[in-house]
Order: C-alpha cells, then sequence, then structure tokens
C-alpha cells in the first residue's frame, strides 16, 4: 500500500519527514471483509507548497489471493480548523470564528482500502468481465498497477464531506459507509479517463431539481436504515414518481434503490455486530427484519460469512 509519506510526497513533489510533522487527527477504523479507512491531519507548514492529489492503487497476488486489495488515497490541503473542534473554542461559541486564534490550516490524507470479499458483490452480476472496471472489481485483472486520480468537483465533495461530517457513533458509520461507495464510483469512473460531461440518458435529471430530488431520495434511505421505507413512500417524501424515482437513481448512483439500501444495512449490520459487540438477535431487530433466519440469510448473501462469524473476534 501506498504510505501516508507516499502520497505526501506526490503532493508537494519533495520527500517528507514523519517524525516532523505534527498530528492534528487521526482516525482508522477496519472490518473484517469490507473496508478499512483512515483519516490523518497534520499541521501544515507555510513553506509547504501542496497539489491535492489522489491515487489508485490495485494490488494483485497470484499466488496470495488474501493479500489482494484495492486502495484509494487522497491528499488535500488548505482546509482551517479549529484545534479545539470537539468542544469549540471561545470565539467559535460566539460565531466569531474569523478571529479564532485556534484555527490551523492543515493538510489531510484520506486512505480507503477495500477487500476483494468487499468488492465482488459490485461485480457479482458479470460472470466473464468484459472491461477494467469489472476485471478489477472481481479481481480478475492479473498484475498490480496504480493510477493517479484527478480530484474533480464530485470527488471533491465527498472528500469535503468526510472531513467535516458531524456524525457520531451509529449516523457516523452509516454516512461514512454511503460516502465510501460514492467515493469509490467517482475513483473507479476517473479509472478509465477523464470524460467530457456526458448528457443524462433519462431526460428529466437535465433539470436539476429533479436531481435534488434523487439526492435527497438517497439521503432519507440512509436515514431510514433500521425502519424500512417502501419506493412508493419515498417517492412520495421527494415529490418525484415512481418510475423517475428508480431511473433517475440508478443513473445517478449506479445501483438500483433495492441494492444501494441493502447494502448499507449489511454493512450496518457489519459495524453493529463487530465495534459494538451486538448479538445476532439486537441487529436483527434493529434494522427491522422479521425473522432472525432472513437477516442471516441476507447478510451471508451480502458478505458471504454468517453474521455470528463477525462475533468472533
Amino acid at each position: 500500500m501506498y504510505s501516508h509519506s507516499d502520497i505526501l510526497t506526490l503532493a508537494h513533489k519533495q520527500p517528507f519527514f514523519m517524525e516532523d510533522m505534527e498530528v492534528l487527527l487521526d482516525v482508522e477504523r477496519n472490518v473484517p471483509g469490507s473496508v478499512k479507512y483512515a483519516i490523518r491531519r497534520y499541521r501544515r507548514q507555510p513553506q509547504w507548497t501542496m497539489e491535492d492529489t489522489g491515487a489508485l492503487i490495485y494490488h494483485y497476488e497470484k499466488n496470495d489471493p488474501s493479500a489482494n486489495y484495492l486502495e484509494l488515497k487522497f491528499c488535500v490541503s488548505g482546509n482551517v480548523y479549529c484545534r479545539q473542534k470537539q468542544s469549540e473554542c471561545d470565539f467559535c461559541k460566539m460565531n466569531s470564528s474569523r478571529a479564532c486564534v485556534e484555527k490551523v490550516e492543515s493538510v489531510d490524507v484520506l486512505s480507503f482500502s477495500f477487500s476483494p470479499a468487499y468488492l465482488q458483490q459490485f461485480a457479482k452480476a458479470h460472470k466473464n468481465p468484459v472491461n477494467l472496471t469489472d476485471n478489477v472489481l472481481a479481481f480478475k485483472h492479473k498484475t498490480s498497477f496504480s493510477k493517479m486520480l484527478p480530484l474533480c468537483g464530485k470527488t471533491r465533495m465527498v472528500i469535503e464531506a468526510l472531513l467535516n461530517h458531524n456524525y457520531t457513533d451509529t449516523l457516523e458509520n452509516i454516512f461514512i459507509n454511503a460516502q465510501t461507495q460514492i467515493l469509490l464510483l467517482y475513483s473507479m469512473d476517473c479509472m478509465l479517463g477523464e470524460k467530457e460531461e456526458t448528457a443524462f440518458a433519462c431526460k428529466f435529471l437535465a433539470n436539476e431539481a429533479d436531481r435534488e430530488k434523487i439526492i435527497k431520495a438517497r439521503e432519507i434511505l440512509l436515514q431510514h436504515i433500521g425502519d424500512p421505507i417502501t419506493i412508493k413512500a419515498l417517492s412520495r417524501k421527494v415529490a418525484i414518481n415512481e418510475c423517475y424515482l428508480k431511473k433517475g437513481f440508478k443513473e445517478i448512483f449506479g445501483t438500483t434503490i433495492f441494492d444501494f439500501y441493502q447494502g448499507q444495512r449489511m454493512e450496518h449490520a457489519k459495524y453493529l455486530l463487530y465495534d459494538k459487540g451486538l448479538s445476532v438477535t439486537e441487529v436483527s431487530l434493529m434494522l427491522g427484519y422479521s425473522s432472525i433466519s432472513h437477516f442471516s440469510t441476507a447478510f451471508k448473501k451480502h458478505t458471504g460469512i454468517k453474521p455470528c462469524e463477525l462475533l468472533i473476534h
């Protein structure tokens, strides 16, 4: 994998001495068979000339499949944070952030490492992959490679959201899982080369208001992880007909409403089982399943393992 110093060197175009860097934030989380992510924030020094940088690393080991992974790395600079962000300093509490003496400029490094088991859920419909994206997701591409990724406006928005959200605990996990999948989508799209903006296949998506309704629908789905909502009810909440909602969702997010929702529920289930140590029964009830067997079947279909296997750690 690229280390923090690797992506920093690419962004700065000079080697970094990590021991001399002041760490302002260090967050890391790992769920087996899913995504390992890390966010590290450094204080930016005035003499540094940084260029926002992204990289995709595909690592393939023919004789050791367990060593395979796909990693996304990003380095962004110029963000300004209050060092007392958790409690807020007196200036920030009084909405006088411009006068805040605790604000520092940062360099943020984000990394996301995806396991083959996690990625193959997106490629399972392709028995014989026909393009690079499908081959990579199915880990059928036989050589390792790395590729620099341009940070387009869409990617920057996702990174900004990951760095500045206010969610905690359970809601934070739901939010990060969703944003990580969107970041993967944009990165895989960039891997095939930068493309000019194309017209939407669904003509109604040319209307910004209708696009916002589709995006709002995704937010509502995330809010109903433990309280399943029908497509009819969802379409009413965002004031768009069911047909447009389903077609628009698939075009914007690259997946059906059901597959997206089911994927988010199962990823959240991993978090509740592995990180929170809840029982299979508790998780099944929290996610709105009518029976433990239904939940277990859905979980194994999505992850390839039984939910009880995550409790053994």
